[in-house]
């Protein structure tokens, strides 16, 4: 085997979860190259790791809305057109879904993905064999496990995202001055966010402990409640709008992050941070933070967590000084 396509398109905390794909491969197979087909707006964080040879963006999103056009379908030749001259002996497509099966279906090579029983749709059609997954199992084991079964090879007990701090940005405009705790408050659905109120408080908190808050967002609402918290604390940063190669870098020099369900706080942990997970609306043990001893959830489904079981979870992984992946 030379040559593997990985087809995982989104979302953003689904993309981080397959990372640790990445290190199983390269450690059973040193000389596979080692491809990534991903929607187009997550393309900044497949090639965070060193053993993916190429990023394919694709635009399945965007392509659905405009299929009536010509320059869609132009697109998806240039893509068929780039899958097949590229070439591949595999294609893996852990992303379980009609748009990811129909990626790997233009690509060359033996197709390997989730059985019915496996995945939310019928996809068997577009694969050349299926294997089955337990659901019970945490979303980075679910990549893992397909990968290892399709592949033939046993992955360690050992969770590694694979990211170096040599792909990482070195930082943003405008950061703060001393030790700083990204809050993640954002998040696409209502139901996952924490009340302002509480951010405030925890900011307040971090603050006098010596670390100012620090509030992404990605877009014009959230970007709002960024200020709007900020305001009724006495030091705190809203950065510009960051690229996701910036955010890596800004999550990188943390001291400590705090998110709700999202896709960055995922990251955070992909990145060894100490991390502390908000959950409000989801269940942690599908989802929630893994892979790490630096990392904690709280909360979970119609379970807000309070302001002091998320700031015992802070001191909780703040003890655990070095990173550890046991996938315990």
């Amino acid at each position: 085997m030379r040559r593997l396509l990985l087809v995982k398109t989104s979302s953003l905390g689904d993309v981080v979860h397959n990372l640790p794909v990445v290190t199983d491969l390269r450690n059973r197979y040193p000389e596979l190259e080692i491809d990534w087909a991903v929607e187009e707006g997550f393309a900044e964080i497949p090639v965070l790791h060193p053993a993916v040879s190429q990023v394919v963006p694709v635009a399945s999103r965007r392509w659905r809305r405009n299929l009536a056009t010509r320059a869609a379908w132009q697109e998806i030749s240039a893509l068929r057109r780039r899958l097949h001259e590229r070439g591949y002996d595999v294609v893996l497509d852990t992303q379980g879904l009609l748009k990811s099966a129909w990626i790997a279906r233009m690509a060359p090579g033996q197709r390997f993905g989730l059985d019915w029983s496996s995945s939310r749709e019928p996809l068997w059609p577009f694969y050349d064999a299926t294997f089955h997954v337990s659901w019970s199992l945490h979303a980075v084991e679910r990549n893992r496990q397909l990968a290892a079964q399709a592949l033939g090879y046993t992955p360690s007990s050992e969770v590694d995202y694979g990211i170096v701090a040599a792909t990482l940005s070195g930082g943003v405009s405008a950061m703060p001055d001393g030790e700083y705790a990204v809050l993640l408050h954002a998040t696409s659905a209502r139901a996952k966010l924490w009340p302002e109120h509480q951010w405030v408080k925890l900011a307040d908190h971090l603050l006098h402990r010596g670390l100012r808050a620090v509030l992404p967002w990605g877009n014009e609402e959230e970007h709002a409640r960024s200020n709007r918290i900020a305001a009724l604390l006495k030091r705190a940063t809203v950065p510009p709008r960051l690229s996701l190669s910036e955010a890596a870098g800004l999550l990188r020099q943390a001291r400590a992050v705090f998110g709700v369900d999202t896709g960055l706080t995922h990251l955070a942990v992909a990145l060894s941070k100490p991390t502390v997970g908000i959950y409000c609306a989801t269940d942690p043990a599908a989802t929630g933070l893994y892979g790490s001893a630096r990392a904690t959830n709280v909360g979970g489904k119609d379970r807000p967590p309070p302001l002091a079981a998320v700031i015992s979870a802070w001191h909780h992984v703040q003890r655990d000084a070095q990173p550890v992946h046991s996938s315990a």
